[in-house]
């Protein structure tokens, strides 16, 4: 029987026990949760697992519909290619955002990644009052001029009216 690699979301209102139920459900299938992230936003719950196993997108909907039966969580499924994770050919860098809140600052900043072919690998960000954090890790490729990025991202960070700095990422940080 061959395993195939999925994808799921659970997402809506956070209470105790989501990750238990859904984590329990997965297994009771005998599928292995190879990758995960997970995060609450104002009260709201995120996550995204990639499991493998011999299940469908129908059994695995089937076993996590409790968790959406009382309407205040949505759960999808879906089957996903399986591509590992190619190993970055450049470098990897921290890019920290901060300053007053407004619209754009997400965009106007990693728009100067992705003129370079960088690629976000993970990307936080935080409203507290007025103050707006952004903290994101990337890839740059091997031939960007890191300086040159940094100088782009902060000249973009200062049209929204924030600050930004790059710095590489320390080998013990990974």
């Amino acid at each position: 029987m061959s395993t195939e690699l999925h994808a799921v979301t659970v997402l809506g209102h956070d209470r105790p026990g989501i990750i238990a139920d859904t984590t329990a459900g997965l297994a009771g299938l005998g599928l292995n949760i190879e990758d995960s992230t997970m995060t609450l936003l104002r009260g709201h719950f995120a996550m995204m697992l990639l499991c493998r196993g011999a299940a469908d997108s129908a059994r695995i909907e089937e076993a996590l519909a409790p968790l959406a039966a009382g309407g205040d969580l949505d759960v999808s499924v879906r089957p996903v290619r399986d591509e590992p994770t190619p190993a970055a050919a450049g470098s990897a860098w921290v890019l920290t955002v901060h300053g007053g809140d407004r619209p754009g600052i997400v965009s106007e900043v990693v728009a100067q990644v992705a003129a370079v072919g960088g690629n976000i690998t993970d990307l936080t960000t935080r409203l507290a009052g007025e103050l707006y954090l952004l903290v994101a890790e990337l890839d740059l490729p091997a031939d960007a001029d890191a300086g040159a990025v940094e100088g782009a991202i902060k000249a973009a960070a200062e049209r929204v009216g924030v600050h930004a700095s790059l710095r590489p990422v320390e080998a013990d940080e990974l």
